[in-house]
């Protein structure tokens, strides 16, 4: 199956455009960046296998024997926060499974993980618990257990997709048209790759809408908080004006009187004495 290989729309998720933003992000890091922190998923194979070609079977036979040191191991490892996106996977069971084995593989697993149990790793026990707890109660829960059961058919779509367009171009190539994936084991094992890489996708954007919905948030708080302090820039020197009018009729008052004494001094007029004319003698 070819990383780079895009599946039809399906409910919004395109492993492609996901292996795309993992190249782009460039690098294992550990990071709080979404796209990052995927690397670490698709980078690491699963612990203990030679390389991604280990057989399903394998990993369920090994899973089934771990040591409550190895669940630990298994739930905290590098990338384990894309992991353990998929309930059944942290649970190890499959889809298929009643409530009641659900209920039952959450007991076992979490007596095998519970903190107490491993005071010696109690941080990573707790971790480890808190991944166990969390699937469970997903899986409770009928409409999340439905989204994560369509997320695992829409992976197995894919692979079947990719297969039967695979074998498509090899008759017209003129080949053989037998790929790996007709081994059962195989077809498992593409699945759960599959599987895994959707989850992941669906965990990226959904930190991405809630980065950007808090952003949004954050910005709507800024704007009630300016208008509220505008609201009461106003209110304030309205109080103030209005405990000034008296004071301002009163100066104006004292203006107007100030100049009406000014006016009239200025009007007044004062008698003179007539001039004497010379008389003038012949």
């Amino acid at each position: 199956m070819a990383r780079g290989q895009s599946f039809p729309e399906r409910g919004g998720m395109n492993p492609g455009k996901a292996n795309r933003e993992r190249q782009e992000a460039g690098g294992l890091r550990f990071a709080t960046n979404p796209k990052r922190d995927a690397d670490l998923f698709f980078a690491y194979p699963e612990p203990g296998l030679p390389g991604q070609r280990a057989s399903v079977k394998q990993i369920e036979k090994r899973d089934s024997v771990l040591t409550s040191k190895n669940q630990i191991e298994r739930l905290t490892r590098p990338g384990s926060s894309y992991f353990n996106l998929n309930p059944f996977e942290v649970l190890q069971i499959d889809p298929e499974v009643t409530d009641e084995e659900i209920k039952k593989r959450f007991r076992q697993l979490s007596i095998l993980v519970h903190p107490d149990k491993n005071q010696d790793d109690a941080d990573r026990a707790q971790k480890a618990f808190e991944a166990v707890d969390k699937a469970y109660k997903l899986l409770l829960d009928q409409e999340q257990k439905k989204r994560a059961l369509d997320v695992i058919q829409a992976g197995k779509e894919y692979v079947e997709h990719t297969v039967k367009e695979r074998k498509k171009q090899l008759k017209k190539e003129g080949k053989p048209t037998s790929v790996e994936e007709d081994d059962p084991e195989l077809f498992k094992q593409a699945v759960y790759k599959q599987t895994m890489k959707l989850f992941a996708e669906l965990e990226i954007k959904r930190k991405e809408r809630e980065a950007k919905e808090m952003h949004e948030r954050k910005r709507q708080r800024e704007e009630e908080i300016e208008a509220q302090e505008k609201a009461k820039r106003e209110r304030e020197w309205q109080k103030n004006f209005e405990e000034s009018r008296d004071g301002r009729v009163d100066s104006w008052r004292n203006f107007q009187a100030n100049t009406k004494g000014k006016k009239e001094k200025k009007n007044r007029t004062f008698l003179r004495p007539p001039k004497v004319k010379m008389e003038q003698r012949e």
